[in-house]
């Protein structure tokens, strides 16, 4: 069982530090799908992005790895406001993906998920 969690945090690793570049490599498809009532959308999405990358290089590290599950737990349910938002707004365009409202609820319904998957796999 210890091995399939070692693999698991080798993939989060990955998923999180490839999802906090591309906040930086393509910053318009996230500012775009930052709800209007949230402020400075450049600045939150520099912020979120920084959060994947630090949470992913926390995973790495035994001692750090447990509050790493728990900050992208925290960082998962903070980004909920926007997936519920694109629910609302679907149909809508991300640069070449078109979000169908199938996708937007998948999205939103995959948070649970992938908040319990984090803290499944960084747990002590």
């Amino acid at each position: 069982m210890r091995i399939f969690r070692n693999i698991n945090v080798v993939i989060l690793v990955i998923f999180y530090a490839i999802a906090g570049i591309n906040h930086f490599w393509h910053p318009k498809g996230y500012i775009k799908i930052i709800p209007d009532y949230i402020p400075y959308p450049s600045l939150m999405n520099i912020l979120s992005g920084a959060c994947e990358l630090i949470f992913s290089v926390m995973m790495i590290f035994p001692a750090t790895r447990p509050l790493a599950g728990w900050l992208i737990v925290a960082m998962l349910a903070a980004f909920l406001p926007v997936h519920i938002t694109m629910v609302y707004d679907a149909p809508m365009r991300l640069g070449k993906l078109e979000v169908t409202p199938f996708i937007a609820w998948a999205r939103l319904l995959l948070q649970p998920a992938l908040m319990y998957w984090a803290w499944w796999s960084t747990r002590v």
